[in-house]
């Protein structure tokens, strides 16, 4: 696991300077959480790569930036390659000899073996760059479901590359909001890919790869496309299936000469993986945390289930000023705005985790793959609508439009009379087109979010409507929101999380499964469930799910309803939102009149980020130059 930073002059007149050079280490000094273990850097008349790297296994060589080809590649990399064993084999009969056991080195003779294609046949979390200088061609790669991220910024005269977008604008002084990116923000309540909220800054798609040649444009590519395509089968057969091949994807990932251990919540998800783990580690330590608010806290789950597997549990309680302590340096890691609550608690217990391993397995992905989330289930109870005639239909979106908010029976009514490709957006929708336009200062009305997901429902039209919504959250929610999140809190803590459900061989199982199997028995996750008996408690098993719950709902209104308003008034951002409904929010919720705490969260998570990256409010970097320079050269 590491943290890179490349930087590609687009001209063969330029050249590097001792400053510039200097520059581009400091940038990666910001990274250091990713990698405090070991450094590298390499330049040469085109390319500077510099690299950090947090030490997990312990392999012969393999120090990066990674020099292969008779020196005519130079590649720096960040992830694990689980399968890199196999590939060396396979690579070995073909007569390439190793002299490292890393699976760097398995990477770079791929490379020289298949060329871009070999992307396609890793099986891992992975953010590579490779520098051609022979070709003068540079190639950069994302894993399939975008686990590691993958910034780049282009200029006239470069090309900037790096895990983090600090590090990108810490060089290029980029701090104008992308106001665009922002519009889909206030919807999404995360910047989907490939945009960033910082006009310049973009990030590398999942599953996909780029050519960089000189005075070319960059060409994108995508080498992995997450589809569903069911096939019926036995439901004994298939039980078995998803066990074996969890159970193989947990091993693979438990492959550390660091001390491991994994995050339990009081869901299936996390339990399954850490049942599965146990019989290959059974002193594997767990960490949980939860929040001294009733309805809140999954810790006595996680602890009851802890006891019932045989294994250690630490567990931590968060308090609402624990919470609004930690959002500033929180917001820094994260690099662009996140409205997802959840963030906070996977930084606490990512913090607790750190203080005993170095690596945590987690249950990211499942609901995506295994059609977990509860909103799945909605195309089932709105299926009468769908023997309506039209006129009908148009009627009662009419009459639910005249309802009052808050109405019973008025949302139900405006879903089921919207079709699927208008309504469902993905697992969060914060504001509504006509509030946005509203709410923002330069609203823009052909950035709709219905734009952003026509395109990806245009892949999937024939597809039933559950695999529909799982194919939208596999390719913006999960790369947007969770892994967004799961890398960033945990990285914070110089800690690497694998997630085991996203694994390229799981997916294959994954994507063959019918909607009904699982949706049996009014449960989700039906098969992963069954498949899951006799590893995890029975007390888990058809447990609702809960997640990473939080109480700003209640706290918004007490704890940090100062806090809130504060910040409303002295965030600097008139000229992009308007205060005025902001504090109208906040009122409106503070007396209980509705709950708008999650677009307050919304709201104010942008607040928070733009304090730090575009005011430079707050000092939460680890180096006070890097401040100090932006306010000289800004």
């Amino acid at each position: 696991m590491c943290g890179f930073v490349g930087v590609l002059l687009k001209e063969k007149a330029l050249q590097f300077s001792t400053d510039h050079l200097e520059d581009i280490k400091e940038s990666s000094n910001l990274i250091n959480h990713r990698g405090p273990d070991e450094e590298g850097f390499f330049n040469d008349s085109s390319i500077a790569l510099s690299f950090k790297r947090l030490s997990i296994i312990d392999h012969a060589g393999g120090q990066q930036p990674w020099l292969f080809g008779d020196d005519r590649y130079r590649m720096v990399f960040n992830g694990e390659i689980y399968n890199f064993k196999q590939l060396r084999s396979q690579l070995e009969e073909k007569g390439h000899a190793f002299y490292t056991t890393s699976d760097t080195e398995v990477i770079g003779a791929m490379f020289l073996e298949k060329g871009v294609e070999a992307f396609t046949e890793l099986r891992g979390m992975f953010a590579i760059i490779i520098w051609d200088r022979q070709e003068k061609a540079l190639y950069g790669a994302r894993d399939a479901f975008g686990i590691k991220p993958f910034y780049y910024s282009e200029s006239d005269s470069e090309l900037i590359m790096a895990s983090e977008k600090k590090s990108i604008t810490y060089l290029t002084q980029r701090k104008k909001v992308h106001e665009v990116a922002l519009q889909y923000y206030m919807s999404f309540q995360y910047v989907p890919d490939p945009m960033s909220l910082t006009e310049g800054v973009q990030r590398l798609e999942p599953g996909h790869y780029f050519v960089k040649k000189w005075n070319k444009p960059i060409r994108k590519q995508r080498y992995f496309h997450a589809t569903f395509e069911p096939v019926k089968g036995n439901e004994q057969q298939i039980i078995r299936c998803v066990r074996d091949v969890m159970l193989d994807s947990v091993e693979k990932h438990m492959q550390s000469d660091a001390p491991l251990g994994a995050f339990l919540s009081g869901g299936i998800d996390s339990t399954f993986i850490v049942g599965l783990a146990k019989e290959v580690d059974p002193h594997i330590k767990t960490f949980s945390v939860g929040f001294e608010v009733d309805g809140y806290s999954e810790i006595s789950v996680a602890e009851k289930s802890a006891e019932v597997m045989g294994v250690q549990n630490f567990t931590r309680n968060i308090s609402a000023e624990d919470y609004v302590n930690a959002l500033p340096k929180i917001m820094w890691h994260m690099d662009d705005p996140l409205a997802d609550p959840a963030s906070i608690p996977l930084y606490f217990v990512a913090q607790e985790a750190g203080k005993q391993v170095k690596v945590v397995l987690s249950g990211e992905g499942a609901d995506e793959l295994f059609g977990g989330y509860t909103i799945y289930r909605e195309p089932t109870s709105l299926k009468f609508f769908e023997y309506m005639p039209n006129m009908l239909l148009r009627l009662l979106n009419k009459l639910a439009a005249i309802f009052p908010e808050g109405m019973k029976g008025k949302s139900f009514l405006e879903r089921g009379t919207t079709p699927l490709q208008q309504r469902y957006i993905g697992n969060a929708k914060m504001f509504e087109e006509k509030e946005k336009a509203q709410l923002l200062q330069h609203y823009d009305k052909d950035a709709k979010y219905l734009n952003w997901t026509s395109n990806l429902y245009k892949n999937v039209q024939s597809c039933h409507k559950v695999h529909q919504m799982q194919y939208i959250d596999i390719h913006t929610w999960l790369p947007g929101d969770i892994l967004l999140k799961a890398d960033k809190m945990t990285m914070a803590h110089s800690l690497e999380l694998r997630v085991p459900f996203l694994d390229k061989e799981v997916f294959e199982v994954a994507r063959k499964l019918e909607v009904e199997s699982n949706f049996t028995s009014g449960t989700t996750k039906a098969i992963l469930r069954k498949a899951a008996e006799g590893i995890v408690p029975e007390h888990v098993i058809n447990r609702r799910k809960l997640g990473f719950p939080v109480p700003i709902k209640s706290w918004l209104r007490n704890e940090l309803y100062s806090w809130a308003e504060n910040l409303i008034n002295q965030s600097e951002t008139n000229y992009v939102i308007d205060k005025q409904i902001a504090r109208e929010l906040l009122a409106s919720h503070a007396i209980g009149k509705r709950d708008y705490s999650r677009k307050l969260w919304t709201i104010l998570m942008f607040m928070q980020w733009h304090q730090i990256y575009v005011e430079q409010e707050y000092d939460v970097s680890p180096f006070n130059q890097v401040k100090q320079r932006a306010r000289v050269t800004s």
